[in-house]
């Protein structure tokens, strides 16, 4: 069977803390958990990770390698072989809203290329923007991953059944985590159009309802697929949206 992993947001420890129990407590349907690496939180996806352990095994830290000098050791390896994890997602990055914090030309492909050569035992997964580009252009940024070492891919967040089925096409073979998040405001629906160039299907409407309706529908497929699925809950109340999903 898949793994189905949650995407948590680690906002303050104590408010990671509380995300764990109460999906842990509730819902053993989700054995995996995974952390995004968000400047405007002080606690870093590496350092979220220790607190994940108490409660999973499975953890996926995300990294960006546009915080990092790639000619340097990476700064959180000896963090990560503490804690034994076992999987990262390696993404570029947005630059900050904060431009007197050090960036670096550093992309994922290359951070990719550092991480499997300095720890192969980690496993590497990259990401699939299905919306950035065209789809031949993110066929070839996939197979540009693969090339670079990536054993495996998160999607960004899908909305139609009916694009994913030709992504399964492409990304046969592959080890997938395919994404879904709620959108569920006005406001949600212009970020992910405005930022993501996101166009949504025919039908869709921002309402927890017609959200829930497509995770169920989106968890069906990922098991026919045998593959993974992650849901990412941002603007809707964890217990709400995965009460409503296994229920």
């Amino acid at each position: 069977m898949g793994r189905i992993s949650i995407e948590l947001v680690p906002r303050s420890r104590e408010s990671l803390q509380s995300d764990l129990e109460l999906v842990r407590t509730g819902f053993p349907q989700i054995d995996t958990v995974n952390i995004p690496d968000l400047l405007r939180f002080q606690l870093r996806s590496w350092d979220g990770c220790r607190y994940v352990k108490k409660y999973y095994e499975k953890v996926i830290p995300h990294l960006r390698a546009i915080d990092l000098d790639l000619k340097e050791p990476l700064p959180f390896a000896e963090h990560l072989q503490e804690l034994g994890i076992e999987e990262v997602l390696v993404l570029t990055g947005d630059p900050p809203q904060d431009m007197s914090r050090k960036i670096y030309p550093s992309d994922s492909i290359d951070l990719i290329r550092k991480f499997k050569r300095e720890h192969p035992q980690i496993k590497v997964y990259a990401a699939i923007d299905q919306y950035r580009t065209s789809m031949r252009m993110e066929y070839d940024n996939i197979k540009r991953k693969l090339d670079a070492g990536a054993d495996g891919f998160f999607t960004q967040p899908f909305f139609d059944l009916r694009l994913m089925q030709i992504y399964a096409e492409m990304l046969q073979g592959l080890e997938v985590f395919w994404g879904v998040s709620p959108v569920t405001s006005e406001k949600s629906v212009n970020y992910w159009e405005t930022k993501n160039h996101l166009i949504f299907p025919a039908g869709f409407e921002p309402t927890l309802e017609w959200n829930l309706r497509f995770a169920k529908q989106a968890l069906k497929f990922t098991e026919e697929l045998n593959a993974h699925i992650y849901f990412m809950p941002i603007r809707t109340k964890l217990q709400v949206f995965l009460g409503g999903l296994f229920d």
